[in-house]
């Protein structure tokens, strides 16, 4: 991060887009900035939250991959760990320092649960999820012979459709035989459901988390009258955390987009019909682009296009402008309706990406700022970690 050169009094980096120090307008785009104010704002108010409602709140890190938000989330939110998608996350994560780790998803390939029962000798706690009987014996036989200790939870499908059993029965057999394998240990279970985040209407969110709630309540209790103690049941995002949290079932939060707020995220509603991206939440994460081309009068041609975001979720949204509109992209380009002609070649736009977590993964970088100056620069530690 320290090399770097002046180009006509300029100082760039060789491979970031900024450095500390510099102004807002020498930022090379397309690049992901952060709003630290705002993101602060946003993880303490989750901390609090969490906090007021004993709860604990395990941050997602695949949704923003960076060690370093990880461990601002944990300074500043008190958040107890991280989830996290794959093996490859899971290092990044426990190398950098976080202490407890849940890979909240599957590991079954033989490679993949060797390195998982690594992790470990990092010095975190490592978790992971488990759907299957036939998974429990591979998860044993390396963690014995790593000569450490695997925590499992018993993912129960309620509501997203992946993956998940579906009976209480069948998340007791799985948990009773995780009990009796040496290297493992039963930590509870992991009930987060998926598809209703981003269902726009509140109570057709909490119509779908009271079944989930039901369904999870069920299988804790016929745990309990098995003997077997839920240290874990976990869930809840940042469509619906506020259910979860008052349920008196989960005690565990995985909210992750709550921290960068996205545009499709932003489009949902809260109880009194408010769009949470207008007083529950802020956006702090960003797409800043420049105009590299107004020939046409009408439109501005800007250099963030497919290559800097997904659109999965919908086209990004420029922020804090009413005058302008991203209306397409391509490769390289990107496409804003500027009926008034009022963009110059080189003005910046900060853009709300349609979905921040697969748009973070495809950065190296995220450049902080602070009061229109570079404050930080973090890279993006578990880029590309899909494995």
């Amino acid at each position: 991060m320290n090399s770097h050169v002046k180009l006509d009094g300029l100082e760039v980096g060789y491979d970031i887009p900024a450095l500390p120090g510099m102004a807002e307008a020498e930022i090379q785009t397309p690049c992901l900035v952060l709003d630290l104010d705002a993101l602060e704002r946003n993880i303490k108010k989750m901390g609090d939250y969490a906090r007021a409602h004993g709860m604990r709140h395990r941050v997602h890190g695949k949704m923003h991959k960076s060690v370093d938000v990880a461990l601002l989330q944990e300074r500043l939110g008190g958040s107890c760990g991280v989830c996290c998608q794959k093996v490859s996350e899971a290092e990044v994560f426990a190398r950098g320092g976080i202490k407890d780790v849940l890979v909240s998803n599957q590991v079954r390939d033989p490679a993949k649960i060797d390195r998982l029962a690594r992790i470990p000798k990092f010095g975190a706690r490592t978790i992971v999820c488990v759907d299957d009987l036939a998974n429990v014996a591979d998860l044993s036989a390396a963690a014995q012979k790593h000569g450490t200790t695997i925590e499992c939870l018993v993912e129960i499908d309620c509501g997203a459709g992946r993956c998940g059993v579906k009976s209480a029965e069948e998340a007791l057999e799985i948990a009773k035989e995780i009990s009796a394998s040496v290297g493992l240990k039963f930590a509870g279970i992991q009930a987060y459901q998926g598809a209703m985040q981003h269902m726009d209407n509140y109570e057709d969110r909490k119509a779908k988390i009271d079944l989930a709630v039901a369904q999870v309540k069920e299988a804790v209790d016929l745990l309990a009258a098995n003997g077997l103690t839920c240290d874990i049941v976990g869930g809840g995002g940042t469509g619906s955390y506020y259910f979860e949290s008052t349920s008196g079932v989960y005690n565990e939060l995985q909210c992750g987009s709550y921290a960068f707020m996205d545009a499709d995220y932003g489009r949902i509603l809260d109880k009194d019909g408010k769009r949470i991206d207008q007083g529950e939440w802020e956006n702090a994460l960003f797409i800043l682009t420049s105009v590299m081309s107004h020939v046409k009068e009408d439109r501005a041609i800007v250099d963030a296009g497919l290559k800097a975001q997904s659109v999965d979720s919908g086209l990004p949204v420029v922020y804090g402008r009413t005058d302008v509109k991203y209306i397409k992209c391509s490769d390289e380009h990107g496409v804003v309706e500027d009926p008034d002609n009022v963009l110059k070649v080189n003005d910046k736009l900060k853009l709300v990406p349609g979905h921040c977590d697969p748009t973070c993964n495809v950065h190296d970088w995220y450049v902080g700022l602070r009061g229109g100056k570079v404050e930080v620069v973090w890279p993006v530690s578990a880029r590309g970690k899909a494995y």
